[in-house]
């Protein structure tokens, strides 16, 4: 797959079959809300905990660099889904713009990539439940929202829309609810369970100051600083390519996509840098161990005991909407790729109601063995396959970018869509009318790329992830296997 391929020939890109009988169902706030619950979850609630420890204050740097980087690899999708907005963004792009095998180890990379995610998550809702009724079985658990969701999923794409919806305003209320709370015990003094006022001034003045621990730096505890935390900040980040996948089910793709994806700017603003910010404000960075959430923290210190029930409630809905997103993500992607014939045909079968019934339940089948996995090896499963799951999104994001610039070769050349405001111009004037421009196209793909392969250096330095790293090589060595053999049967 060498990015140095000459571009397409416009004949040469109409071989590509285009899924045409998907519902164009989902509405401007669907789309907005999706987009936004993408950029919120566990990963927030949770996973900052690991971050913070990892950076102290300096977190808020590297949540801004890495929101950057994320806002630029969908700048580059939307790009692209703007003008030829089908199911299975990514995979179905690299086939047409790139190459069959590009398509083929993008749409399988991102399927397994959601499998790993839906089957962490699905694993951890038995623990959210058990706050109330410890006495349900965790596998019960996971098997009825596994049951609940799936059947969510084959009622159409605009249920699916709905409860997405409903999942990212639960998310949104909470944060906010959280930096407004922040915000009162800072500006009226309100006391404290550390002790130490409240004030945006902790960020410089507790337990070493902004950069406690610098750029990069050794302890006992293996690697730590700012450059560290930045592993984690990339996972945290997974979600917001969903606004691709939904641009072939999308009303208005050419005003709701754009809208959308400007606006996960802000929404790293307000919800990452804001919400941390404001915790680290009122709960001193070095007394976030880990052991409760920082969103618990911050309530717990002033005396409001109540918020680690409306959390769980919160991560409860979180993990649902992960596992509701991956399943619809994953059954329009095995959708894409039989269309593509990179899978079996049967997966690009619908219903009545426009759902790749196939898609659906094949993913669910196997997520729910993945989850078996997950309870019968757990320490394997949460010391690694999140890890993993962080490197197959990498290099989603990584042939993303590439994707993009073989887009705009193709688009130079002629070979725009027949139905995009593209279609009969060439060369610069069809650059031009490209209707949602990724900033410096010639220059940030070559930016981003280059951050992705830091971040992979800088997943080396630590053991979970160093064998992510690994598996990410072998991985990526089985999906050239795997595409080869499948091409030799035809």
């Amino acid at each position: 797959m060498s990015t140095t391929d000459a571009p397409k020939k416009p004949c040469e890109t109409d071989d590509v079959p285009v899924p045409a009988t998907l519902r164009k169902s989902l509405k401007n706030r669907h789309i907005q809300l999706i987009a936004l619950g993408g950029a919120i979850g566990t990963g927030l609630f949770y996973g900052s905990s690991e971050s913070i420890a990892l950076a102290g204050p300096s977190i808020l740097l590297a949540y801004l660099i890495g929101g950057f980087a994320i806002f630029m690899i969908v700048r580059a999708l939307s790009e692209m889904s703007v003008e030829d907005p089908k199911a299975g963004a990514f995979s179905y792009y690299a086939t047409r713009y790139w190459s069959k095998r590009a398509g083929f180890i993008s749409g399988w990379n991102y399927w397994f990539n959601y499998i790993l995610v839906s089957m962490v998550e699905l694993a951890v809702v038995g623990s959210f439940v058990n706050y109330w009724f410890p006495a349900i079985p965790t596998w019960v658990s996971a098997a009825v929202f596994l049951v609940l969701i799936t059947a969510a999923n084959l009622l159409g794409v605009s249920k699916f829309g709905e409860f997405e919806f409903w999942f990212a305003i639960i998310k949104i209320v909470a944060v906010i609810a959280m930096i407004i709370g922040g915000l009162a015990v800072i500006i009226f003094a309100l006391p404290t369970a550390s002790g130490i006022k409240a004030s945006f001034a902790n960020w410089f003045t507790v337990g070493g100051g902004f950069f406690p621990n610098g750029l990069m730096g050794h302890t006992d505890n293996g690697w730590t600083g700012l450059l560290m935390a930045l592993v984690v900040v990339m996972f945290s980040f997974g979600g917001t390519e969903l606004i691709g996948i939904t641009a072939g089910e999308t009303e208005d793709p050419k005003t709701t996509i754009p809208r959308a994806t400007n606006d996960i700017i802000w929404r790293i603003l307000v919800f990452y840098i804001g919400a941390l910010g404001v915790i680290m404000a009122v709960v001193p960075w070095n007394t976030i161990d880990g052991k409760s959430s920082p969103f618990v923290q911050i309530f717990d210190s002033v005396g409001i005991h109540a918020a680690a029930g409306i959390l769980n409630f919160v991560c409860l809905t979180a993990v649902m909407s992960v596992y509701n997103s991956g399943l619809y993500a994953n059954s329009r992607m095995l959708y894409s790729l039989a269309k593509q014939g990179n899978a079996p045909a049967y997966l690009g079968k619908l219903n009545s109601k426009g759902v790749p019934v196939a898609g659906v339940l094949t993913s669910a089948v196997i997520t729910a063995i993945a989850v078996v996995v997950v309870f019968v090896w757990p320490e394997f499963a949460f010391n690694y396959l999140m890890s993993i799951a962080t490197i197959a999104g990498i290099i989603n994001w990584t042939m993303i970018m590439f994707t993009e610039m073989k887009f705009r070769k193709v688009v130079e050349a002629g070979g725009a869509p027949e139905d995009s405001n593209l279609a009969g111009k060439s060369g610069q004037e069809a650059l031009d009318a490209i209707h949602f421009k990724l900033p410096f196209a010639k220059v940030t793909p070559w930016v981003v790329l280059v951050f992705l392969a830091l971040v992979v250096v800088l997943m080396c330095f630590s053991a979970s992830y160093r064998i992510a790293v690994i598996a990410g090589v072998i991985w990526l060595a089985i999906l050239f296997v795997a595409y080869q053999i499948t091409q030799a049967k035809k």
